[in-house]
């Protein structure tokens, strides 16, 4: 089908030869390349955060490379000192894993140009001239989401959800509201409540509240859940699992081979991008003071279910089918 197909095209890409990156990447000439890691939540979360750790540690160990820096649980207040020590440590890549830290790049990437900066930024940040960018389109995405959040609610015979998210910040209501449009073509009685999990801006790791959320949302009627969660996240997909709640998880492409048995996923996985970008920056389509934004694909990124009926895997082909066409119409 279209989504094995795409699934394929991420995957078959030929390894990048290592004298390849080496030439590249070495910017301090010691004939290897060390990746640094700059994570504004925790390395081991399982979600949206691990994932670009996971990529760099495997692709360091593929590669003979020593293991990656990392630096991790930075918040926006130290992300300029954090970020810093990190660059002084002999790194020729610097990986920064969210728009929510980045603001202290502007000055990093004139301090140590040597460095080939990059940041994950999904939700988008001013351009420089020392730093690639790889941005993905939060709407489209969320809205195959909601399509498929959508079926499984039209398979339980169920009308209420709840998106647990950190604190109303501008991405989140870009991902809540285009989850809700996603749900509601499916059928305009679905609803979402939106509900913030955080102690403070960019809590996404709070499980305590998170969990507490989302047995209130069971106890006013929700069936499912979509955990917008970094640390919190395995919490609250064991919870909804014990209760027989539907769950969906942010971030993570493995979502449906992982040992809780969510419902699905929202892929957004900053590995498979930072896998992507490297391959672009290599074939000269991704630099330095560029952004590259990746397409809403099947196999890429967007709503995966896990074990669906075949009515709910035929309402998501019908969303991508839709993405697709607008692309098509919009690029050429």
């Amino acid at each position: 089908d279209a989504a094995a197909e795409d699934d394929a095209a991420v995957e078959e890409d030929e390894p990048i030869e290592v004298n390849v990156l080496v030439e590249a990447f070495d910017s301090n000439g010691d004939g290897t390349v060390t990746i640094g890691v700059a994570a504004a939540g925790p390395r081991d979360d399982n979600g949206y955060y691990q994932s670009l750790v996971n990529f760099a540690e495997e692709f360091s160990a593929a590669n003979d490379f020593a293991p990656p820096i990392v630096s991790d649980n930075i918040g926006p207040a130290e992300a300029a000192q954090a970020i810093s020590d990190l660059a002084q440590q002999g790194v020729d890549i610097l990986m920064v894993g969210a728009s929510g830290i980045a603001e202290p790049l502007a000055d990093l990437t004139e301090q140590f140009p040597d460095i080939f900066w990059y940041c994950n930024c999904g939700a988008g940040f001013a351009e420089l001239p020392g730093l690639a960018q790889a941005t993905d389109w939060g709407a489209a995405i969320h809205y195959t989401a909601g399509v498929a959040m959508g079926a499984v609610l039209q398979d339980q015979g169920s009308t209420s959800a709840v998106f647990l998210g950190c604190c109303d910040i501008n991405f989140e209501q870009e991902a809540y509201s285009a989850t809700t449009f996603g749900l509601q073509s499916v059928d305009p009685s679905f609803t979402m409540e939106y509900v913030g999990t955080g102690d403070f801006q960019f809590d996404f790791d709070n499980a305590a509240n998170a969990t507490a959320a989302l047995t209130n949302a069971q106890a006013n009627g929700a069936t499912l859940a979509y955990a917008y969660l970094g640390g919190a996240l395995d919490p609250v997909g064991q919870l909804g699992a014990d209760e027989g709640i539907a769950v969906f998880a942010a971030g993570p492409a493995d979502v449906c081979d992982r040992d809780i048995p969510w419902t699905g996923g929202v892929v957004f996985d900053g590995g498979l991008y930072a896998s992507q970008a490297l391959r672009l920056i290599i074939d000269g389509e991704l630099t330095e003071g560029s952004t590259y934004q990746f397409p809403t694909q099947a196999g890429l990124n967007g709503a995966v279910l896990c074990d669906p009926s075949a009515d709910a895997q035929a309402l998501l082909d019908s969303a991508f089918g839709l993405l697709a066409s607008f692309d098509e119409t919009l690029y050429g």
